[in-house]
């Protein structure tokens, strides 16, 4: 059974676990004060080109979105995101649990514009009887696979300063999106137009990890505090640092995102090649091919994937994901058995 549900099925990257092994008995400070944490910290401002951004470490995306987001929000306050955001269709309510609501808007391809986040805004005026909009979630690549362009984000940028707003972006997939089809941002691009935003390690090639960045000072305050006291500030932060350290010093992060997104578009060119259409147009390493159900059954013989959403009796989308590890001869496989 070949894996295509998930990016993350695998271990770590070769060179993450011989640098853990290399360092593993050189005695370091704890809590995130270690060299190889502070290296890391050094190399990801240095890409982004913003020394003074504000870096933590911490394990996971629905620990980093609930981090950052029950940081940035008062009592009162809450969080606009599209309906097909992390933090409203999954993530067990971790937002609401903290007190705060998300605010969903309809999306069909995972992304929002300035205009629905105005319209929202504008729903949410009768002050003190709803929650204030404080807070625009959105993510990239959003959970469609889809990408934002620096142009779109330029526009969401200049809403939410205009509306007052925190913009923040769940990186989850980051790696994918900057190296996606007709991608043009960049680390830089994105610290310049994004109050707070975390590069995902976990889907790619890390054990685990993602690090959070504040490019906008003023939302950075106590952070620390918050990190402490939900349990996100490992003892052993050498951990994540030495990670991060291996996967950016050579650029190995895009390298394997890259490869990743080389394996799906393969894929979704073997799938137009059979005249099959698509949820939404491939951009990264996710894709969502909709299928006839008999041609879903028999790839689920080889295959595990998620059955993504009905389109009518014959017929349904389903989501694949390809990661650095996926095999080309496991693709060929697959696309053998479309040519059946």
């Amino acid at each position: 059974m070949y894996n295509l549900k998930i990016d993350y099925a695998e271990g770590a990257h070769p060179a993450i676990l011989d640098k853990l092994l290399e360092t593993n008995f050189i005695q370091q400070n704890g809590y995130g004060a270690d060299d190889y944490t502070l290296q890391a910290q050094a190399i990801l401002r240095s890409k982004m080109n913003k020394p003074a951004a504000e870096i933590y470490f911490v394990s996971g995306g629905t620990q980093a979105n609930l981090l950052v987001i029950s940081a940035l929000l008062r009592p009162h306050e809450a969080v606009i995101s599209a309906n097909t955001g992390h933090i409203y269709a999954n993530e067990t309510g971790a937002i609401e649990a903290t007190g705060h609501k998300v605010i969903p808007i309809e999306s069909k391809d995972g992304k929002i514009t300035p205009a629905q986040i105005e319209q929202t805004i504008a729903l949410f005026q009768l002050r003190p009887h709803v929650v204030k909009p404080k807070v625009v979630y959105i993510s990239n690549t959003t959970e469609f696979g889809t990408i934002y362009t620096a142009s779109e984000l330029a526009e969401i940028s200049a809403c939410c300063k205009a509306n007052g707003l925190t913009l923040f972006m769940d990186g989850a997939r980051l790696g994918h999106a900057l190296t996606a089809v007709e991608n043009d941002l960049t680390l830089e691009k994105i610290a310049n137009l994004v109050d707070v935003f975390y590069i995902g390690a976990t889907k790619n090639g890390a054990l685990f990890g993602e690090a959070i960045v504040f490019s906008n000072p003023d939302c950075v305050t106590d952070f620390d505090y918050n990190l402490k006291q939900r349990g996100a500030l490992l003892a052993k932060g050498r951990v994540l640092g030495i990670q991060f350290s291996a996967l950016f010093q050579d650029d190995l992060y895009f390298k394997l995102a890259q490869e990743a997104n080389d394996m799906a578009m393969k894929l979704a060119q073997a799938f137009k090649q059979q005249g099959y259409t698509f949820l939404v147009e491939p951009r990264s390493n996710q894709i969502f091919p909709i299928l006839p159900l008999p041609l879903i059954q028999r790839l689920q013989e080889r295959f595990d994937f998620y059955v993504w959403k009905p389109i009518n009796a014959e017929y349904a989308a389903v989501r694949l994901i390809t990661s650095w590890t996926t095999d080309e001869l496991m693709l060929d496989v697959l696309i053998s058995m479309l040519e059946e």
